[in-house]
């Protein structure tokens, strides 16, 4: 480990302090300013051609890619000419394990947690995408190995970076909504198919996909054409998460830290539409219940999904509730967070909560948060961010936590991991939770979505 000053650590202590939501993890090893990072990219489609071009132009030595695609690792092999190239990331970290000091995960959901946590176990720090991971249990295991290893690590939830979330928990925090009583989020995913039956039959595999590594941890299957990959594995429960573990690691990124929520003690899913036995369904509404907290008293907070433009009706909040959003923005925005407090509601129309707003009680209206009269005396509590993957490679360097380092990443994701176990035992059930057993007290037919039976060869 690097030597630091006491002036150093003051200084480093001095960015984090007063900043509630923010932990501050110890980084073993602090690499200078002057230090090349080796970066191995796991992952190179979709999001992983920006994560890997950003890991770049942060001071990344990006010296391995890995693709499960021939044509998209040879597409990204063309800007990484000197990177090695792998369709299966075992390989990569087995041959290249002493030569890397950092791994970006950017696959389908389920391989994050495998591909992470083999990573970290060879004391890689990591940046991964959102969300974290695909189960509860592996969650657990990469807040585990954070701290035990001490890693700098980042999730992928790129709206952390900005100064309107970072703003709105400052807000909220200073108590200016009053204590907060009731949370509501809305999602227009899906925009991927999901709702609906296995596919009979299989169909050849191209050449150029190595399907046995796309797969994974997932059980085998037969290839089947424009059905699971590139993008439209989302919707499966072997391969994806859903709306709910897509896009809550955004949109209820503000309000998790804001509300300071912890493991909830009951979740269920209220309603949804027709139920499939291996894809999640085209709307929900998933009811959290969190206990009493820090000084907050208990709150609900309803999760809603659903694409507008498809011919079902997605479930979203009642008229009562979003009132005065409808009176501002003149309709109902796709995506939001909306809280209410005892003294009035703050609400963010997009997925980052890079906007918020504030109506006090007897306001009928919505007033931007950087204009409300009743925002303007509280100070900046959180340090603002130089940029989502700057602070994975300041964490590094400096030793200065990312905000969405897994401390706080990997709870969040495993609290929006429960609400899919909920999905999955079934509609009108309520599930009450044992957050620090990972377990639930009275529904024992929820063990089985806790943690995934991963096939041989594929262990976390």
């Amino acid at each position: 480990m690097n030597r630091m000053t006491r002036r150093e650590f003051v200084r480093r202590t001095s960015i984090v302090s007063g900043a509630a939501a923010m932990s501050f993890p110890f980084v073993g090893r602090v690499l200078g300013a002057n230090e090349r990072i080796n970066v191995a990219c796991i992952g190179v489609g979709g999001k992983g051609d920006s994560d890997s071009s950003d890991a770049q132009a942060c001071g990344g030595n990006i010296v391995a890619i890995c693709d499960v695609d021939r044509t998209t690792l040879d597409r990204k092999g063309k800007q990484f000419p000197q990177a090695k190239r792998y369709q299966d990331f075992r390989k990569l970290l087995d041959e290249m394990g002493k030569e890397i000091d950092a791994v970006t995960v950017s696959t389908p959901d389920h391989t994050h947690g495998v591909a992470a946590i083999r990573a970290m176990k060879m004391g890689k720090h990591c940046f991964c995408q959102k969300p974290l991971v695909q189960t509860v249990h592996e969650a657990r295991t990469l807040r585990q190995l954070a701290a035990e290893k001490k890693l700098a690590t980042q999730m992928g939830n790129q709206g952390s970076a900005e100064s309107g979330l970072r703003r709105a928990v400052e807000v909220v925090q200073a108590g200016v909504i009053g204590k907060p009583l009731e949370l509501h989020v809305w999602s227009n995913r899906p925009v991927w198919p999901q709702g609906l039956e296995r596919p009979a039959g299989s169909d050849p595999v191209p050449e150029t996909l190595d399907w046995d590594a796309w797969l994974g941890p997932a059980q085998s299957r037969p290839f089947k054409r424009d059905v699971y990959h590139t993008f439209k594995w989302r919707g499966w429960f072997d391969f994806g998460t859903g709306a709910l573990g897509d896009m809550a690691c955004h949109t209820v990124n503000m309000p998790f830290r804001a509300l300071k929520l912890g493991y909830p003690t009951a979740v269920e899913c209220e309603l949804a539409s027709r139920l499939y036995p291996e894809t999640f369904p085209k709307t929900s509404r998933i009811r959290f219940e969190f206990p009493e907290r820090d000084g907050l008293p208990p709150l609900k907070f309803w999760w809603y999904d659903g694409n507008p433009g498809d011919a079902l009706k997605p479930l979203r909040p009642g008229a009562d509730v979003t009132r005065e959003i409808v009176a501002t923005m003149g309709n109902l925005p796709e995506s939001g967070a909306l809280i209410i407090g005892e003294k009035g509601k703050l609400f963010s129309p997009d997925d980052y909560g890079a906007r918020f707003f504030v109506a006090m009680k007897g306001q009928d209206e919505f007033v931007p948060g950087d204009r409300h009269e009743a925002c303007k005396a509280v100070p900046q509590t959180i340090p603002r961010s130089p940029g989502h993957m700057q602070e994975w490679f300041r964490m590094m360097r400096e030793g200065v936590p990312a905000y969405s380092n897994f401390d706080i990443a990997a709870y969040l994701t495993e609290i929006i991991l429960l609400g899919c176990i909920a999905l999955r035992v079934g509609e009108g059930i309520k599930m009450e939770w044992d957050g620090p057993n990972m377990r639930s007290t009275n529904l024992p037919q929820a063990e089985r979505f806790v943690r995934r039976n991963n096939r041989p060869g594929w262990e976390a």
